[in-house]
């Protein structure tokens, strides 16, 4: 039944985390650019070098993002499981 929960959480921040990333993204990418992000990167009608600077950003801020997540969530249900991260990292992986 831990593992089970320790899965979900983790399941729940990744999901959580990529909606802050989103919004950390395109509020940074607003700052730097004072242009929205672009909606669809892929696209051949953006130009090249915007679509590269913003693929690199928003893979690094989602990359940050889900590892805090992951990482707090770990902390918190070892907490309530009264066991170490790293015991509860050991059974997750399993």
């Amino acid at each position: 039944m831990g593992n089970l929960v320790a899965k979900l959480a983790t399941t729940a921040a990744a999901i959580g985390a990529s909606v802050v990333a989103r919004k950390m993204t395109d509020g940074t990418w607003k700052f730097v650019t004072g242009k929205d992000s672009p909606s669809n990167p892929e696209d051949p009608d953006i130009d090249i070098k915007e679509a590269i600077a913003f693929a690199v950003l928003s893979g690094a801020v989602v990359g940050m993002v889900r590892m805090l997540a992951n990482r707090e969530t770990t902390r918190v249900v070892a907490k309530g499981q009264r066991k170490s991260p790293k015991q509860l990292a050991d059974e997750t992986n399993k």
